[in-house]
């Protein structure tokens, strides 16, 4: 259990519904949103990296028991709650989830309290295409896609209506943003054929990475039992060891921030 105790733990209401968000550091901002099955200590242990290169991380409980690591079968309930939630559309694809424009009115309120010429995004796993439709609220300047795992049911699906896709790729073209995006090579929930769809729909604005199946074996047991397979770049599968091409991601997505977040 990671009782987060160097956050700050805020509730904050947005469109008129209440979230935990939990805030800490000094500079520019980066929203970040957990994986299944919520935010674990290998999550919050990807925020305080994100914090301690000089942002203010906004991390927004959206499922889960924020800290724990839960028992496979807490886990699996609650990706069946997340599955069957009006602020999810988890499976068949082409929309967007109705909870990105709350996580768009955050990073709006997070870039007025932490100034600087943006907000950085990164989704993951059930999140991962998140930061991608928050590209439609200008603030956001970085977003960072890992393991994007919407559609659940549709493999080359995207997570995203063909309008507000055709929105992003105009905002990206006119700003000159370009999207990062990792998955692990044996991923069967972020395939290729996924980042075959960003390709064709982005262009050269999405920059995707695909990681050899080298991963930390030592994970919870939501990921033992239900995800046996390369899948968490950055978190649980991450090789924290210099060199290793999950922290040569980790480095990349912070290197990212800083360019496109500080003056």
């Amino acid at each position: 259990m990671d009782t987060l105790a160097d956050f700050t733990h805020r509730q904050t209401t947005l469109n008129g519904v209440t979230k935990t968000v939990h805030v800490t550091g000094n500079g520019p901002a980066v929203i970040v949103m957990s994986e299944m099955p919520g935010i674990s200590p290998h999550v919050a242990r990807f925020a305080r990296w994100v914090r301690d290169a000089g942002f203010t991380v906004f991390m927004p409980s959206l499922f889960g028991r924020d800290g724990a690591v839960p028992s496979a079968e807490e886990g699996a309930a609650v990706v069946r709650r997340a599955c069957l939630s009006a602020e999810f559309r988890a499976l068949g694809g082409g929309r967007s989830s109705p909870v990105t424009h709350w996580l768009m009115a955050l990073a709006r309120e997070a870039h007025a309290e932490c100034g600087g010429p943006g907000v950085g995004a990164i989704g993951m796993c059930f999140t991962g295409n998140f930061a991608l439709t928050m590209m439609l609220e200008p603030a956001v300047l970085a977003p960072v896609l890992a393991q994007p795992s919407l559609p659940l049911d549709n493999p080359a699906g995207l997570e995203i209506s063909p309008d507000e896709l055709s929105a992003v790729k105009a905002r990206l073209d006119h700003d000159d943003l370009t999207v990062l995006a990792y998955r692990f090579e044996g991923d069967r929930i972020c395939t290729a054929q996924r980042f075959a769809a960003y390709r064709e729909a982005l262009g050269d604005r999405f920059t995707g990475r695909e990681l050899p199946d080298d991963v930390n074996p030592d994970v919870p047991p939501f990921f033992a039992t239900h995800v046996p397979y390369p899948h968490s770049v950055v978190t649980v599968h991450l090789v924290d060891r210099e060199g290793h091409p999950t922290v040569t991601a980790r480095d990349e997505i912070l290197t990212f921030f800083h360019h496109r977040l500080t003056p």
